[in-house]
């Protein structure tokens, strides 16, 4: 395949001249900030981080040089091929935004799958087409050749997939990568539960690749909305162009940094994760409403079950809230049900073994 960047680019994003500050433009550490028209006096608030009170009356780093300095050391790839959003949504939004001229071209997306890349394209004015996994979760490589015409600029690939766990055939992705002029994103927010290897190690290999992860599922940091997307130098350049300046604020940038310094802590809770995941598969099974569960590489698992809605409505009154994906393409009578604690996880099963229904 020939791939051609600049084609896919839209022209007016091709022509951006994106909002630099001041501080885009220098390197080292500064003595004396005149630039932003901040407060220079002060801050009610601070921000302890390591014992070390942090005014919060100057701008965060718009480039987050520490934070993907780190990233880099843990995922052993260089700086300019990773890019920080709020929350892999940014990421979503921005390739949106860059390659998808609105009123015009497309996106294909493999249901049942993550809903936000519909959301962006809707909010964008971008057709989206679905073309779904087949009864085992896997692409359906035909469909999708089908399914694409000239405008279609994005396919969105999430592995391990949301809400069926599984991992998507990597051979079949391989496929996509060699014959779609388009670009690629393999979304890997639960990569780390999974027996497969990130696809960010091929980003040489696949220019039209983009890999997308986040600090929300195994690390632990939600509540910061930290996404992470790597690909070729060309399309982060595009990536920074486009996002708004500030995208990342200094109290997530700063606590992202002390957790990114946990790798042992982040592995261990993985580990313990994927064991409960075994655990709560096998009770779950024994349940006499219970059809089948689903293999997971995730920290979640889709179960298909008689009377799943009415099920869902009596966990909610017990206090136990689930994901109900009955409604969604190829999960009727599914909920989806994240691993927790030891202690979560009894008290789920104690709960749906008292079920009457």
């Amino acid at each position: 395949m020939d791939f051609n960047l600049d084609y896919l680019v839209r022209d007016n994003i091709r022509n951006l001249a994106p909002y630099s500050t001041a501080r885009h433009e220098f390197s080292g550490e500064a003595s004396v900030m005149l630039d932003a028209n901040e407060n220079a006096i002060g801050s009610p608030v601070t921000l302890d981080i390591n014992g070390q009170q942090e005014l919060l009356n100057r701008y965060p780093d718009p480039v987050q040089t520490k934070l993907k300095q780190r990233i880099s050391e843990i995922k052993g790839m260089p700086v300019e091929h990773i890019f920080t959003g709020n929350g892999s949504d940014e990421a979503i939004d921005v390739l949106i935004r860059i390659f998808c001229e609105p009123g015009f071209d497309n996106i294909i997306t493999l249901p049942p799958t993550y809903g936000m890349y519909g959301v962006a394209a809707a909010i964008n004015n971008i057709k989206v087409k679905e073309v779904p996994l087949n009864a085992g979760f896997q692409m359906d490589i035909q469909a999708i050749a089908d399914a694409v015409d000239e405008y279609t600029k994005i396919l969105f690939i999430c592995s391990p997939n949301n809400p069926s766990g599984n991992s998507i055939n990597r051979q079949d992705i391989e496929i996509i990568l060699n014959n779609f002029d388009g670009i690629v994103v393999v979304d890997e927010a639960y990569i780390n539960y999974a027996r497969q290897k990130t696809w960010s190690l091929q980003l040489t290999d696949h220019p039209n690749l983009v890999v997308l992860q986040t600090l929300s599922k195994a690390w632990g940091l939600a509540a910061l909305r930290l996404g992470l997307a790597f690909a070729s130098k060309e399309i982060i350049h595009l990536m920074n162009n486009v996002k708004y300046p500030y995208n990342i604020n200094i109290a997530t940038q700063e606590l992202a940094l002390q957790g990114l310094q946990n790798v042992d802590q982040v592995n261990a809770w993985t580990r313990d994760c994927i064991e409960q995941r075994g655990w709560l598969e096998k009770e779950l099974q024994q349940l006499p409403f219970t059809q089948k569960v689903y293999p997971s590489d995730a920290n979640f698992l889709l179960v298909k079950m008689t009377g799943a809605n009415a099920i869902f409505s009596y966990l909610q009154q017990k206090g136990i809230i689930v994901r109900n994906r009955s409604s969604v393409p190829g999960c009727a009578d599914c909920l989806r049900i994240t691993v927790g604690t030891v202690e979560e996880n009894k008290a789920l099963m104690k709960t749906l073994k008292d079920y009457q229904g």
